[in-house]
């Protein structure tokens, strides 16, 4: 079979730089939404406002999460069986992806709107918070639909070998957000609905961009053709399930973490870890771009049995995440306050706390770079298993450990010690399943 695809044809760095800039770029762009929300709201609204950014989290993360799961199992699945050379199967599996998407998005966005004071309750809002949560909750689910196809739309692009699509798409994104919040927020005084009302049309602009390349029928995936195929939906789901635990993960943290800081330090320790957290999602989500960029090289080339290239990329992302993460420690622990102080404006309790966390919480970035790229190489390709063992350790299981542990011995040191320990005890578990999978791969390969 003749392979007319750059990704199983380029040299290897050439595709990294072709595809993971873009997906980093795009990553950290598209992550800043609730960060320009933040830095809006923690300037011209108060501490309180940001913090109730903070506890809707996990319902935006049910969003996202559900959007990746879709996505990634998509793009995962997409590409290896273009590697493979099963052009129709392709297109139909990204179909039934659409179909579905649509339909889950739906759901959620009806869950929104019909109870979202119930929610705000269910997430730890306190009768300070509980309106803010519940509207920013109800006005951001009406985005739930155009949000959830631009990243589907936006990661397929990558395998049809389009990925600077996304990346455009998130630049203008991230335009429309800070111009809509300047606008909602600062000139009209809308408060958290203007931030939720700018973060969803943000994305919807995105979605106008990122569905160009797919109205195309020449194109070997796209939105015309192909059939729904009932029985790729599992395989879509099964390999896009540990981008699920992800969101899970992240909403889980969100969670433990409110309710740990709003015992031990009240609405003052939530803004606190609200400002670190935006700080270090910056750099956690540079990770994620190169784990991204790098996913369909790897799938397209394990489907085309390019193991050697397989190995190469994955190589590479070691060196650069190294490089990325003694960097980001480097910037997080020594100008932690300079960072802080973005969101902040005159609250000293809450800045003196967050830039004494930002030091023992910087550590995590010695870890966590592996331990997403290692996840995203799972996922890749098709070992579903130990991605999601990736995803839950470092989100859900040792953080949870962490946080009923550590907090009784340091106190609120132990909170913010909480992820690092998280990171470091799953990058131990990472090796070893890294190392049981290649020496199962090379077994298979001499047989």
């Amino acid at each position: 079979m003749e392979n007319k695809n750059i990704l199983g044809t380029e040299k290897i760095s050439k595709l990294f730089i072709k595809f993971s800039l873009p997906a980093i770029m795009a990553m950290v762009i598209n992550g800043m939404q609730n960060i320009i929300d933040g830095i809006f709201l923690g300037n011209f609204v108060g501490s309180n406002a940001m913090a109730s950014v903070n506890l809707v989290q996990p319902f935006t993360q049910l969003i996202i999460g559900t959007s990746m799961i879709i996505s990634i199992g998509c793009l995962s699945f997409v590409g290896r069986t273009l590697g493979e050379g099963k052009n129709e199967e392709a297109q139909n599996i990204f179909k039934t992806s659409l179909i579905v998407m649509c339909i889950s998005s739906g759901v959620i966005t009806f869950i929104g709107i019909i109870f979202n004071k119930n929610l705000a309750v269910i997430l730890g809002a306190n009768e300070v918070l509980l309106e803010s949560v519940a509207i920013y909750i109800k006005t951001i689910a009406i985005f739930a639909i155009p949000m959830s196809l631009m990243f589907l739309f936006g990661f397929v692009d990558r395998v049809i070998e389009r990925p600077e699509v996304y990346l455009k798409g998130s630049i203008l994104s991230v335009i429309t957000n800070i111009t809509l919040n300047y606008i909602l927020i600062k000139k009209l005084q809308l408060g958290i609905r203007g931030a939720a009302i700018a973060t969803g049309m943000s994305y919807s602009i995105a979605l106008i961009i990122v569905i160009v390349p797919l109205l195309n029928k020449n194109t070997v995936v796209n939105i015309f053709k192909g059939k729904f195929d009932k029985s790729t939906i599992w395989p879509v789901i099964y390999n896009g399930s540990s981008e699920g635990v992800t969101a899970i993960a992240i909403a889980t943290t969100a969670y433990v973490f409110n309710m740990a800081f709003m015992k031990i330090a009240g609405e003052a320790g939530i803004a606190a870890f609200t400002s670190i957290n935006y700080i270090s999602q910056f750099g956690t989500l540079i990770m994620f771009g190169i784990s991204d960029g790098i996913g369909p090289i790897i799938s397209y080339n394990y489907g085309y049995e390019k193991h050697e290239r397989v190995s190469h990329v994955l190589k590479l992302a070691n060196k650069i995440i190294f490089i990325i993460g003694i960097i980001l420690f480097i910037v997080l622990f020594l100008f932690g306050k300079n960072l802080v102080s973005m969101f902040m404006s005159g609250n000293k309790e809450v800045l003196d706390m967050a830039v004494s966390g930002s030091k023992l919480y910087a550590t995590a970035f010695f870890f966590n770079g592996f331990n997403i790229v290692y996840s995203g190489y799972f996922t890749a390709i098709g070992k579903a298993k130990e991605s999601i063992i990736i995803a839950a350790c470092r989100g859900i299981i040792f953080v949870v450990i962490g946080i009923c542990i550590l907090p009784l011995i340091i106190n609120i040191k132990g909170v913010w010690l909480t992820i690092p320990f998280a990171e470091l005890m799953t990058f131990i578990l990472a090796i070893k399943l890294i190392k049981k999978v290649t020496n199962i791969e090379v077994n298979k390969a001499a047989a």
